[in-house]
């Protein structure tokens, strides 16, 4: 399909799970792209995997002047841009009381400073109409344990998708929605990342898909699809929306 055909698209935190997923469906659907991640190999790695017509570059969110200098790379590649997708983040499931006080920094840090500051310095870039996609998660939407701090990122991601739109939709053309995923199976849940044994491994994941309805977790690819949806022209009315997507878990 060609839905984003000549669509000049920016995809934040690009180099893995849904980032990544996300950039090879907005290739088949035929838009330009650049991609950011934070270590310089998996920038090298996602170079050499999504080919030289993506420019992948290395941007660190906690650096608002390196987010400033991304919008000018934008500029300066593209001219104008048509579709962003905000997805860098961090998550921190630690339980409220071992959340401390760097801790609690680094997430809204990353999580929501980057993001709002990294939209500032994009809005004069943006085409009109252009569209613009946040990361969120279901668990803004639902009193999860050890969610916490992070929870409450994602509901300032939430609650700026509305003063966005309120802010920009008329003036720039620009509109604003959210996908909030539920338990997705990428490398976030790899043994390596959780610090964890096969058999600890297993007896997570299988706790959480006891509390999915759907009975499973949800793919990279499923998440994907509703960020390909959004960002192109086929949801142009679609404006404020957040979207849960976790396989009915918050309707427990």
């Amino acid at each position: 399909m060609t839905r984003l055909n000549g669509k000049r698209a920016l995809i934040t935190g690009g180099t893995s799970g849904i980032g990544l997923e996300t950039a090879k469906q907005f290739l088949a659907e035929g838009a330009e792209l650049i991609v950011t991640g934070v270590t310089p190999a998996n920038v090298e790695k996602t170079q050499k995997e999504l080919g030289n017509q993506v420019l992948v570059l290395q941007a660190d969110s906690r650096d608002l002047n390196a987010q400033r200098q991304l919008a000018e790379r934008v500029e300066q590649h593209f001219g104008k841009l048509d579709i962003a997708f905000l997805n860098a983040g961090v998550s921190d499931w630690r339980p409220f009381e071992q959340i401390d006080e760097e801790a609690f920094d680094r997430l809204f840090a990353i999580n929501v400073k980057a993001p709002f500051f990294l939209m500032q310095a994009l809005t004069p870039v943006m085409a009109n109409p252009s569209s613009v996609v946040l990361m969120g998660s279901s668990s803004s939407h639902a009193g999860y344990a050890h969610s916490n701090a992070y929870a409450a990122t994602k509901g300032a991601i939430s609650t700026l998708t509305k003063a966005w739109n309120s802010d920009l939709l008329s003036s720039h053309g620009i509109r604003f929605n959210t996908v909030s995923p539920g338990p997705i199976d990428t490398p976030l849940y790899d043994k390596n990342k959780l610090g964890v044994s096969d058999e600890i491994r297993e007896m997570v994941i299988n706790r959480i898909r006891d509390g999915i309805p759907a009975g499973r977790m949800g793919t990279a690819e499923e998440i994907a699809k509703a960020v390909v949806y959004l960002a192109s022209d086929e949801s142009r009315f679609t404006i404020g929306v957040d979207l849960v997507l976790d396989g009915a878990q918050t309707i427990l």
